[in-house]
């Protein structure tokens, strides 16, 4: 199964730049790294990002779209290439390797972050993965899973501080 690019609407995502308004995203800034926080994402210590984009409905389990925040995605450099290995339909659990991505820095494995089913990759990474690194956030998703989120996901709140402490021991 091939994921629509914007699996809730008829039209794909445009590559686009975090909105900034106060209501729905937290302006971050530490030191010299900055990054606009999406207020209803849930956050995992490992850099990713999850939305829920259907809650549990007639025995479903809730749909997440999954991707990596601006600091994993900083990490890694310009995004050069990616792929999955997971199948659409498979059992996933979270911090099982479902596939990977390089970028000029790193290459580095995508993680499982919800115990549950891998709905499917963002396909139009296949043709552009600078979106990854472009657009965390919106066009430059990468994945959808069904399930439980990692039970350590945290709110923006607690993302902050991860991000705080992340950035702080970089700096020595």
């Amino acid at each position: 199964m091939e994921c629509d690019p914007n699996p809730l609407s008829a039209t794909p995502a445009p590559v686009s730049k975090t909105p900034f308004d106060p209501a729905t995203v937290i302006l971050y800034k530490r030191n010299r790294f900055q990054s606009r926080l999406p207020r209803k994402f849930l956050y995992t210590r490992s850099h990713f990002w999850l939305e829920e984009l259907e809650p549990a409905s007639d025995g479903k389990a809730p749909l997440y779209k999954v991707g990596f925040t601006r600091f994993a995605t900083r990490m890694l450099g310009e995004i050069v290439e990616q792929g999955f290995e997971a199948k659409p339909g498979s059992a996933i659990t979270v911090g099982q390797t479902l596939g990977w991505v390089e970028g000029f820095k790193a290459l580095s494995d995508v993680y499982g972050v919800i115990d549950g089913t891998f709905e499917g990759a963002n396909t139009t990474l296949n043709d552009d993965p600078s979106r990854i690194d472009k657009d965390p956030y919106y066009a430059g998703w990468l994945y959808l899973a069904r399930g439980t989120p990692d039970p350590n996901s945290t709110a923006v709140d607690g993302y902050m501080q991860v991000l705080d402490a992340t950035i702080d021991k970089m700096l020595g």
